[in-house]
């Protein structure tokens, strides 16, 4: 007893008086970040203006995350005249010039004012390449280092994550002395992640070696119990939090409990732009189109699309049409992109589908617009899509939607509006091929009805309507 207590009181002793030691250059480095916030010039007219920075390292990415910041920040011009808006970027590849000139290319979206952009050098660490093992952790951790620079290079009065990297909440609210706020596209973990280990589901993130180890698989589960309690803790350091749909809105208040301050804000979708689009009975064609409108990642799911599409072709389900075409429309942000969109076509090469499956990467919207005005089916496959403005963007111009049975298109997009309908839901391989087979048996003027039905239902998504509900959650943040 004498040995455990000469040991441990030595032992907790150093361990406060490390403590003590991290809180006061905790609080040094507090001081110090705001003595350099203080000293920011001042405006022409006399007064400091608002910083309100958004952290997203791929804003030149081309996905409906980027949409949904460039609506952001063209909300706060129109609204403040006071404030100046900030990007966190890695896009060290682009001027900031072309990425706005992307962002009008591509989403049709024209800021107010000029857009500071601050370049951080340090994003490769969190790309998901760089951590083969224990993935969710290595590139939250490493978002707080990239986060760290981009707090020396520019401490903003308001900070908010557009891009999910919730570890850099506390460091820009407790050190940056930031009111903070954040955008979630998609919970980095959820429930539905733990329950596919639970219940060794192989899947795209759950390998089939775990899955089939009971043993790796009550490793993996802790390690997913144990990120999930972390992830917890750094969500409810939020001012305010906004979700992009119900099933985002379910996790995150699961996991998070920030009830009080968490709101749904449907990402902005430019439904104008498509219902300017003339929609009427289709007439006799030679060729038939399927549309698929996604960014290239792996849990996109494109292999079921492409399978799908060649179970259709081989079992001759779509009667007498003589030509489909399947026609994938993404975005590639870097190298690991570019190489799923390879494995892809070897995958329709495998299937002997490879002369009827295009891929069309970063696109024009004009183009986007042109390809979805001629399809006849709108095809989105992913599992648990938190929101899914490709499906609305489909329903917007005219096609008949085929998504999947889980996430914002069964919750928030897929669903009667007025008692009709307004598309169709899947969830494997049989039952798209199927549902696409219906879809084609359906008459003209059966899926005219369909598509005039989603239609009117995508009002609901509209960027006036993302203006409104931002405004409104964001508003604590300037009081």
């Amino acid at each position: 007893f004498r040995l455990l207590c000469s040991l441990l009181l030595p032992a907790l002793f150093l361990s406060g008086v490390l403590c003590v030691c991290l809180v006061v250059l905790l609080w040094g480095v507090r001081l110090w970040i705001q003595r350099q916030k203080q000293l920011r010039s001042a405006g022409r007219d006399g007064k400091q203006p608002l910083l309100v920075g958004f952290f997203h390292p791929y804003c030149n990415a081309g996905g409906g995350g980027e949409r949904v910041l460039w609506c952001a920040i063209r909300t706060l011009q129109k609204k403040y005249r006071n404030v100046t808006c900030v990007v966190y970027t890695g896009d060290r590849d682009a001027t900031g010039e072309e990425i706005v000139e992307g962002a009008f290319r591509r989403f049709n979206i024209k800021l107010i004012h000029p857009v500071k952009f601050v370049f951080l050098e340090k994003r490769f660490l969190v790309e998901a390449s760089l951590y083969p093992h224990f993935t969710l952790l290595g590139q939250s951790l490493g978002s707080v280092f990239l986060g760290w620079e981009a707090l020396l290079k520019c401490v903003p009065d308001i900070y908010i994550d557009s891009m999910g990297y919730a570890f850099t909440i506390p460091l820009f609210k407790y050190l940056g002395g930031c009111r903070v706020g954040c955008y979630v596209h998609y919970p980095t973990i959820s429930t539905d992640m733990l329950s596919v280990v639970r219940n060794q589901d192989t899947r795209f993130n759950n390998a089939a070696f775990i899955t089939s180890s009971p043993f790796f698989s009550k490793l993996k589960l802790a390690y997913y119990y144990f990120f999930a309690f972390l992830y917890g803790l750094v969500g409810s350091c939020s001012d305010v939090v906004m979700v992009n749909s119900s099933w985002t809105l379910n996790h995150i208040l699961s996991l998070w409990r920030t009830g009080v301050c968490t709101s749904v804000v449907y990402p902005p979708c430019d439904v104008q732009a498509f219902l300017d689009i003339p929609v009427e009975v289709e007439e006799s064609t030679s060729e038939y189109s399927i549309v698929s409108v996604n960014q290239f990642r792996p849990e996109k799911d494109h292999p079921l699309q492409i399978r799908a599409f060649a179970k259709l072709l081989k079992e001759k389900r779509v009667g007498q049409q003589p030509s489909l075409k399947l026609i994938l429309i993404g975005g590639c942000r870097n190298q690991q992109d570019e190489e799923h969109v390879n494995k892809l076509r070897c995958l329709s090469e495998e299937l002997g589908v490879s002369d009827d499956v295009i891929f069309k990467i970063n696109i024009p919207f004009e183009e986007l617009k042109r390809h979805l005005a001629e399809a006849t089916i709108g095809l989105h496959t992913m599992w648990n899509e938190h929101f899914g403005i490709g499906v609305v963007e489909c329903m917007a111009a005219g096609t008949v939607i085929l998504a999947h049975n889980s996430g914002g298109p069964k919750l928030d997009i897929v669903v009667p509006h007025e008692g009709r309908v307004t598309g169709f839901l899947a969830e494997d391989e049989d039952s798209y091929a199927e549902t696409m087979a219906y879809i084609f048996s359906l008459s003209p003027e059966k899926r005219l009805e369909v598509r005039e039905n989603a239609r009117r239902s995508v009002h609901r998504f509209s960027d006036q309507h993302f203006e409104d509900t931002f405004l409104l959650s964001v508003e604590p943040l300037f009081k």
